[in-house]
């Protein structure tokens, strides 16, 4: 690792400059991670990493080290960057000193059963990328096993999807296709699929699981579910507002109805 770019212009600090923005991830079919226990994540789960950007004034722990080592042996490019450069591209303050250009991964749901999908999240047109990073994280702590995100809505590979995650983005596969090809594949496999709203016909903590795979179904921020997303549910639950408030948080709803349904 001899290469030292000391210029905030340089060709490799610029193009993780523009993987911060939406048409950079687009157009190249790349997004930008950083921070140390991130890159270890993606490094880990065996996604492709292209280059590697790394500030050694800022790199300490002797974890970052041989994660570092570990990208070099796998043929990584590791460049070695001015604090500066770094600075240029960083999205927190006081950055850890590493961040990588990973390739993206495009899933295809009907290449999988729902017999190995056997707790599903589904969200429609989500809009707030720290919901939907949070919700990856919840998924990884309850043993949930896919997420589908329906019918558009926030940009998977967002900064504040992958920090929010907390790594769980590299190790739960995420579908992105509409809601009718959805249902007519959770249809095909015989999956349950539960809606929620505070209006819903069942309390949560009544909801009973059988056999059939599960699809926990939510809607987004602001819209909720529509009524043609409604009648495709086999079950519809209500969790109970008891104060003023009117709604939860898309991420913290999801948490709730994630550990009821599983356990």
């Amino acid at each position: 690792m001899n290469e030292l770019i000391t210029s905030a212009s340089n060709p490799l600090v610029k193009q993780a400059r523009a993987l911060r923005q939406k048409k950079g991830r687009d157009e190249s079919g790349l997004f930008l991670v950083e921070g140390i226990l991130h890159v270890g994540e993606a490094a880990e789960a065996g996604w492709e990493i292209e280059s590697a950007l790394i500030a050694p004034d800022r790199l300490k722990s002797q974890f970052a080290l041989e994660l570092v080592t570990r990208l070099q042996q796998r043929g990584v490019r590791c460049a070695q960057v001015t604090d500066e450069a770094f600075e240029s591209f960083a999205e927190k303050d006081n950055p850890s000193g590493i961040a990588a250009i990973v390739r993206q991964k495009k899933l295809a749901l009907a290449m999988v059963s729902p017999e190995s999908m056997r707790f599903m999240v589904a969200v429609v047109a989500p809009q707030d990328p720290g919901n939907v990073g949070t919700i990856l994280r919840t998924m990884d702590a309850v043993g949930a096993n896919a997420l589908a995100l329906l019918d558009g809505g926030v940009d998977l590979y967002h900064p504040s999807v992958v920090r929010a995650s907390m790594g769980a983005l590299f190790f739960k596969p995420v579908f992105r296709l509409g809601f009718a090809e959805f249902a007519a594949w959770a249809r095909r496999g015989g999956c349950r699929i539960v809606g929620t709203a505070s209006y819903g016909s069942v309390d949560y903590r009544q909801f009973v699981p059988d056999n059939r795979p599960l699809v926990l179904l939510l809607g987004s921020e602001q819209k909720g579910l529509s009524p043609e997303q409604i009648s495709a549910c086999d079950d519809f639950v209500a969790l109970p507002m008891r104060g003023r408030a009117d709604s939860l948080n898309l991420a913290v709803a999801a948490g709730v109805m994630m550990y009821a349904l599983m356990r």
